[in-house]
């Protein structure tokens, strides 16, 4: 192409000058002359040809970038919703994708007449483990715990985990409710096998609360209400799991009508405290009394404080409650000073009154308004209540110590709380949980926890109360372990204050011993005042036993003898 120009333009040179009529017979002699004429064309046409080609390809590049792009796309998207609708976790169903679920089951279920049923599952002291193990390992509890679930359910169940350590069950589709209860009982056996954490076995259990369709409810909102109040009266009562029941419901009517009567009550002194006597083993005396309150309510006569101080807690009513207690019982307290019976009174407190800056002020006010001395009050604190709030649950532990309010760690060794974190607190006495008390003359493992815990405890400079002496054999192995105090249906069960006064003087209570291998033997003499049908009337306002689980025995033995040991050692190199 380029030599055709040049040969063009030479040949318009040649022709001489340059005009219009010398250029056409330039290009009569000349052809190559003519390719000036057609060169615009094209270049013209070269310039479409390759517009076209580079547009071609680059469309081709945009497709497929397009293509790519969008496929990314919808990958991120698919992502973007497992994510909304899964728990990062465990990658379970959420809340979300679960309630989505729950709502389609229960639109098949009213047009096929089946029942959908939701199971709401929530780990026992689950903090607890947090805050011991710390958060990794909580984490990796949950994973374990969802694999497990996971493993057990059928294909159409739906397993979620809706925050926390809160998980629930959908069974869509279901004959009967009582399916939902085999699968209850089905996840109950599952948890049952250690947990594996850092080389430790870990014993977890879980509370299920059960709500079925249509007996229930009928929306989604109802049904998991309902189900979540089943699930806390199951970890109020330890019973595994519990199908949901009206008169557990705080949103039903019998329940906000007895919140009404408990606010009443509370104002217009339809409670009542009954006393359980705390005995000395060696000496046979009454060093002090449980303060234990009770509701006379006019319909349902009298009522134990597991039906009410639930729903206390739950409604803000617990701290009126509590300041209720304190008053009476150290009323009381003032009134048996005045006969001549200087004896100190134990009360409990929850956990939400532990985590009230206010409360030793109150207490405070509370002692100089009955002109009581504070050491004969004592405040009973459990593992669980201590261990909500650590920080809080010392600061206001302490002050209250300071004061001389003596302070007592109740149910223990039922808890995974710390005994490192158990030996700071300014505590002056452990009572031992029941459930290890009642039976230890015939299960050892109990036996081995009681007589570790009572090691533990005097190297620590604390006072043992064993509760739950039930028998004559039970305490008497109790005093051979020199236990110093025990608590139980064997000394007396809770009575009203008339009744503690009469027990007290005219009972057969009384210890004797014998001087055989220097070992003093306490035995009983027979109660007669508290013998017969009145000791069985009695035990109608005892509140429930409790059935201590074995793993966690052979847990808290193992933690026990430990601690110990490693006491022993300090004590053994302090004093050489």
């Amino acid at each position: 192409m380029a030599i055709a120009v040049a040969t063009s333009g030479a040949a318009y040179f040649q022709s001489g000058a340059i005009t219009i009529s010398g250029l056409i017979e330039a290009q009569k002699s000349n052809g190559a002359l003519w390719l000036l004429d057609f060169m615009p064309f094209f270049f013209a046409f070269w310039g479409q040809y390759v517009s076209a080609v580079m547009a071609y390809e680059a469309s081709a590049m945009v497709i497929d970038q397009t293509s790519e792009l969008r496929a990314q796309t919808t990958a991120l998207e698919q992502r973007a919703m497992h994510d909304v609708t899964h728990d990062a976790l465990t990658d379970l169903p959420n809340r979300v994708l679960f309630r989505d679920r729950l709502e389609q089951a229960l639109h098949a279920a009213q047009h096929d007449s089946t029942h959908t049923a939701i199971l709401m599952m929530d780990l026992d002291r689950f903090k607890e483990i947090n805050d011991t193990l710390g958060h990794f390992n909580g984490d990796r509890l949950l994973k374990q715990v969802a694999a497990r679930l996971q493993g057990i359910m059928q294909e159409t169940a739906t397993v979620a985990r809706l925050g926390g350590d809160e998980f629930a069950i959908l069974l869509p589709k279901i004959l009967v409710g009582k399916e939902a209860e085999e699968v209850a009982r089905k996840i109950g056996k599952a948890l049952q096998a250690p947990f594996g954490l850092e080389g430790l076995k870990l014993d977890v259990q879980a509370s299920i609360g059960i709500a079925v369709y249509p007996e229930h409810g009928s929306d989604a909102d109802t049904l998991l209400q309902r189900a979540d109040v089943a699930m806390y009266m199951a970890k109020q009562e330890k019973t595994g799991y519990i199908v949901y029941d009206p008169k557990h419901d705080k949103h039903s009517p019998h329940r906000l009508t007895l919140m009404g009567e408990l606010r009443h009550a509370i104002e217009s002194d339809e409670l009542v405290l009954y006393y359980q006597p705390k005995a000395k083993i060696k000496t046979g005396e009454i060093a002090e009394v449980e303060a234990l309150v009770r509701w006379q309510h006019p319909q349902h006569d009298l009522m134990p404080p597991d039906e009410f101080i639930p729903l206390a807690e739950r409604t803000g009513l617990i701290k009126p409650l509590t300041i209720w207690v304190l008053n009476h019982a150290l009323r009381q307290h003032s009134i048996w000073k005045e006969q001549g019976l200087d004896i100190g009174v134990a009360v409990n407190m929850s956990a939400h009154g532990l985590l009230d800056l206010e409360l030793p002020d109150l207490i405070a006010g509370v002692l100089a308004s009955h002109n009581a001395a504070p050491d004969r009050l004592v405040l009973e604190i459990t593992e669980t209540s201590i261990m909500v709030d650590q920080e809080r649950a010392l600061q206001i532990l302490t002050r209250l110590a300071d004061m001389g309010v003596r302070l007592s760690i109740d149910d223990f060794g039922t808890g995974y709380s710390s005994l490192a974190y158990l030996s700071k607190l300014p505590v002056c006495e452990i009572k031992i949980d029941k459930s290890f008390v009642m039976d230890m003359n015939e299960n050892e493992k109990h036996a081995m926890i009681v007589r570790a815990t009572i090691d533990l405890a005097h190297n620590l400079g604390l006072e043992v109360i064993a509760e739950g002496t039930c028998a004559k054999e039970i305490f008497a192995q109790l005093e051979s372990l020199d236990c110093d105090a025990a608590q139980g249906h064997y000394i007396s069960p809770p009575i009203s204050a008339e009744e503690f006064e009469h027990w007290r003087n005219e009972s057969q209570w009384r210890l004797k011993y014998t001087a055989s291998d220097n070992a003093s033997i306490a035995q009983l003499i027979d109660m007669e005042s508290m013998s017969g049908t009145q000791l069985d009337n009695h035990s109608l306002i005892e509140d429930p036993e409790r059935k201590a689980e074995e793993s966690a025995a052979n847990t808290k033995i193992r933690d026990l003898e430990n601690y110990i040991g490693q006491l022993d050692g300090k004590l053994t190199r302090s004093g050489g």
